[in-house]
C-alpha cells in the first residue's frame, strides 16, 4: 500500500497535503496510475491557479498517458466544468485542494459525473505500475456556460452583481455566466493566481467584497474558493451570509422549479428542514461530504441536495458535484423576491457555529469516543451515522473527523445565540483536552 505521510489526506474528497511536503509528485504518480484502474480509455483533467497545479497535472497527465489513457485537458477550468464534462468522458482528475490554504494541492476524483464512493478509493490506494500502450492528449473547452444559462435562463430585471472569484479557476467564467443572465457584474481578484483574500469564502471576512457591494450598491455579492464548487452570499448591505443560506436559497428555487426531495450533509442548518416542511417537501441527511450526501441521492432517486457547511448546491441532472456557478445563477433569479425574504428570516432565527481543533487524524477515533461518552449523558438523543450528532434541549451539536484536515470539526446550532457560544465553548475545550491527554499517551 502506498505510505501516507504526515499531514496528507487521503478520503472519498480526494487526496490533499502541502505539496513538496507530505505530498509529493511519486504520490501523484502512483494515485494516477491507481485511478487508472477505474477507467476505460478517457480521462478530463483541469486544474486549479495554484502555483503547485501545473507541474503536478502534467505529472497525473503522463501517469493516465502511460497506462493507456487519453486525457481531454481543460487547463485552467472550475471543479464543476470538469464534473459536467466527465459525464461525456466517463472520468476526471482534477488537480486543486479546493479551499485549502495555498501551499496545499491534491488529486480529486471523478466517476461517471461522480465523486468516488469508499470502495472506489481503496482500489485506487493500491499501487499500480504496469504500464500500457502510451494514451494521447487533446486539449479542449467546456460548454458548462452555455448549458448553465440554457437550463436556468435570464433573471428578471436588471441586477447588479459582485463576484469575487480569489483568483481562482473560476475567474471570468463567474461573471461571464451572470452577465448572460442578464447581470450587471462588478467583477474583483478577477485574474488567475492574483487574489487579496484566502481561498475558503466561508471562512475569510470579505472585506473587499463588502466595500464593493456597498459602495456601488449591488443587489447581491458572490464568493467562490478556488475551484468554483463552494459559493457564499453577501447581502446589499454588505454583510456576509452564512453558507447554509446559500443551500437554504438554492433549495428554494429548486422548490420553484418543482423538485420536492432533497438530500443535505448532517451538519446543516435545521432551517433547511423548516423550510423544506412549510413547503410540503421531504429531506433526509447523509454523512458530511459531498459524495455521501451524492450517494444518497443516487441511492434513493433524490434530484437535489447539497452541503450548508460549504455552501454547496447539487442538481443531480446537472451536475452531480458542489457547484458555486449554478447557485449563483440559480440565487441570482431570487433577488427582490418574498421567496429571497422569506429565507433570509427564517435563517436569522438560528444561530449556527462552526469551527475546527488541529487533531492528527490517527488519534480522531479516541478523541471522538471519548466525547460520545460525555455526550450520551447529556443529550435527549444520539446519532452516529458521521462521527457524533446529538440533540441537547433544543440545540444539536455535531463532532466528526475533517475528511479534508488533520482537524476535529465541531458544529453547534440553537436558536438561542448564548445558548450556542455556551455549547461551542464548552465542547470546544473538551476536544483540546482530549487531544492533549491522546498526544501525551504518544
Amino acid at each position: 500500500m502506498i505510505n501516507y505521510r504526515c499531514t496528507v489526506k487521503v478520503s472519498i474528497s480526494g487526496v490533499r497535503g502541502i505539496f513538496g511536503q507530505d505530498l509529493t509528485l511519486h504520490d501523484v504518480l502512483q494515485f494516477s496510475r491507481g485511478f487508472s484502474k477505474l477507467l476505460e480509455k478517457e480521462c478530463v483533467l483541469a486544474r486549479d491557479t495554484r502555483d503547485s497545479s501545473k507541474i503536478i497535472a502534467d505529472t497525473a497527465t503522463a501517469a493516465l498517458m502511460e497506462q493507456g489513457i487519453d486525457v481531454y485537458n481543460l487547463g485552467i477550468s472550475p471543479t464543476p466544468f470538469a464534473f459536467r464534462k466527465a459525464r461525456k468522458h466517463g472520468a476526471a482528475l482534477i488537480v486543486t485542494a479546493s479551499h485549502n490554504p495555498l501551499e496545499w494541492n491534491g488529486l480529486k476524483f471523478v466517476l461517471d459525473g461522480r465523486g468516488i464512493f469508499e470502495e472506489e478509493l481503496e482500489k485506487i490506494k493500491i499501487p499500480l505500475n504496469k504500464v500500457k500502450p502510451i494514451g494521447k492528449e487533446y486539449d479542449i473547452d467546456s460548454n458548462y456556460p452555455k448549458e448553465l444559462v440554457n437550463l436556468i435562463g435570464k433573471v428578471n430585471g436588471r441586477l447588479k452583481v459582485a463576484v469575487d472569484t480569489a483568483g481562482g479557476a473560476a475567474s471570468g467564467y463567474a461573471a461571464s455566466i451572470l452577465s448572460e443572465t442578464r447581470c450587471d457584474v462588478i467583477s474583483i481578484n478577477d485574474k488567475h493566481g492574483i487574489s487579496s483574500r484566502m481561498p475558503d469564502p466561508t471562512t475569510d471576512e470579505l472585506y473587499d467584497l463588502h466595500n464593493v457591494v456597498v459602495t456601488n450598491k449591488c443587489d447581491v455579492g458572490f464568493a467562490f474558493d478556488l475551484d468554483g464548487d463552494r459559493l457564499v452570499v453577501m447581502n446589499k448591505n454588505g454583510v456576509k451570509l452564512q453558507p447554509d443560506i446559500t443551500l437554504l436559497l438554492c433549495m428554494a428555487k429548486a422548490i420553484d422549479m418543482g423538485i420536492k426531495d432533497f438530500v443535505i450533509s448532517m451538519d446543516t442548518s435545521k432551517a433547511i428542514e423548516d423550510y423544506a416542511k412549510s413547503m410540503n417537501c421531504k429531506v433526509r441527511r447523509a454523512k458530511v461530504g459531498e459524495t455521501n450526501v451524492v450517494r444518497a441521492m443516487l441511492e434513493n432517486n433524490v434530484p437535489a441536495g447539497g452541503e450548508g457547511s460549504s455552501g454547496g448546491f447539487m442538481l443531480k441532472d446537472f451536475n452531480m458535484c458542489r457547484d458555486g456557478m449554478l447557485a449563483s445563477v440559480l440565487i441570482s433569479t431570487l433577488l427582490n423576491s418574498r421567496t429571497y425574504d422569506e429565507c433570509l428570516q427564517l435563517s436569522s432565527q438560528y444561530h449556527l457555529m462552526r469551527g475546527k481543533v488541529e487533531v492528527d487524524s490517527s488519534l480522531h477515533n479516541e478523541v471522538i469516543e471519548n466525547l460520545r461518552k460525555v455526550l450520551e449523558k447529556e443529550s435527549s438523543s444520539i446519532d452516529y451515522t458521521d462521527g457524533i450528532r446529538a440533540i441537547i434541549d433544543d440545540s444539536w451539536i455535531i463532532i466528526r473527523g475533517s475528511n479534508t484536515e488533520h482537524s476535529i470539526r465541531l458544529s453547534v446550532e440553537s436558536k438561542n445565540q448564548d445558548r450556542s457560544k455556551s455549547l461551542y465553548s464548552k465542547y470546544e475545550q473538551k476536544i483540546r483536552e482530549e487531544n492533549a491527554k491522546r498526544k501525551r499517551d504518544y
